[in-house]
């Protein structure tokens, strides 16, 4: 394709993932219409629906536009307890779908923003004096090694007991790349990065810190602190504002970003990035709530910032991406929100899913 034509894979997902998926197309086309670039959306089946209709939860015919994509935009994945069990373990949304597509792409390098503005501290279970002038912080969590990509083995041991053994890998090569990625972030921010780990424990982290200390003489202005993971899980509640950029390995990663999404008041201000070596895919960090699927009550905040961290990543667009992310916020700090933030009676006007769409919408057109 030309160079202003993109190809973006759309991967609805389940649950609240098609709903909030269509107000972040909508929000898209705002951008597309005033800009010399053209999205061409093809869309595939992923997920446990993905199972149910095509007998898989990755098909091949999704596989091969992966593979062709200039980016990938990936809706929640997964279903009820219930109608989980229906689909075999292998199958199973995380398993056959999720983790063989980061492999399938080396999205080693996940990206989570953390961002709540000191006019929306509101939303955070934090006090305000905690919250201060607000909170901007950025994990970098590698995403394609460790424990969850590990050698795996379950069975029933000579004392007829059962076990699991599941096995926590890297090597140096892997490491390096994604602390590369955090020390090429940081130096675009405030050039500090907390190194988030467990060596006092872990064999893993003493590589790690070996390895960050080995890439660190190629980054002199950006200052390191060490942190140990369950001390960084501390200080995310107690002082969160001392934080530019975070990287970690991937379980630590994947805890401490959802605790992000706690202080924030919701994963549903949480979208993400994840970035490899050709391409990229973006996704909300948040779950698929089935329970409220097809109400028209999710939050697409998480889906449409996806848009706009693909706009910024893959298709170096950074000023579009702003203007998606003042969007979003000048219409809560214009006194609306959804369900999942606020109560009714909190001062607020309630807006459904494409409500919100339509209002960031609004905003981006007014202020071009």
């Amino acid at each position: 394709m030309s160079d202003n034509i993109k190809k973006i894979a759309i991967l609805e997902g389940d649950g609240i993932g098609p709903e909030a998926m269509a107000e972040g197309i909508k929000v898209l086309k705002v951008i597309e219409a005033r800009n010399d670039i053209t999205f061409d959306l093809v869309h595939a089946p992923f997920g446990a629906t993905a199972w149910f209709s095509h007998g898989s939860s990755f098909p091949e015919e999704t596989k091969k536009l992966v593979d062709e994509a200039d980016a990938v935009i990936k809706g929640p994945i997964g279903l009820s307890h219930e109608e989980s069990k229906q689909i075999p373990v292998d199958e199973q949304p995380e398993r056959g779908a999720l983790l063989p597509m980061r492999a399938r792409m080396n999205t080693y390098a996940n990206y989570r923003p953390v961002f709540l503005p000191k006019a929306l501290a509101h939303f955070s279970p934090l006090k305000p004096e905690i919250i201060g002038e607000g909170i901007d912080l950025i994990m970098v969590r590698e995403l394609v090694g460790g424990v969850y990509f590990g050698k795996k083995e379950r069975g029933v041991n000579a004392e007829g007991k059962r076990y699991v053994t599941e096995a926590l890998e890297y090597d140096e090569d892997q490491i390096r790349n994604i602390l590369v990625k955090a020390f090429d972030l940081a130096m675009t921010r405030k050039k500090v990065l907390h190194n988030i780990h467990k060596s006092n424990v872990l064999k893993s982290s003493v590589l790690w810190n070996e390895v960050l200390e080995e890439v660190k003489v190629d980054y002199p202005e950006v200052e390191v602190i060490h942190m140990l993971v369950d001390a960084a899980a501390t200080h995310l509640c107690l002082n969160p504002t001392q934080f530019d950029v975070m990287v970690m390995e991937n379980m630590f990663g994947d805890i401490l970003s959802d605790q992000g999404g706690g202080i924030l008041g919701s994963l549903g201000l949480m979208p993400s990035a994840c970035i490899g070596p050709n391409s990229a895919y973006y996704e909300p960090s948040h779950g698929s709530a089935p329970d409220i699927a097809g109400k028209g009550i999710a939050n697409p905040y998480s889906l449409i910032g996806s848009f706009a961290m693909m706009l910024e990543y893959s298709f170096d667009m950074k000023e579009e991406s702003k203007n998606i992310w003042d969007a979003m916020q000048a219409v809560f700090a214009a006194g609306f929100s959804t369900s999942d933030l606020s109560k009714p009676g909190s001062g607020v006007t309630m807006l459904s899913t494409s409500e919100f769409g339509d209002k960031v919408v609004e905003y981006l057109e007014k202020n071009a």
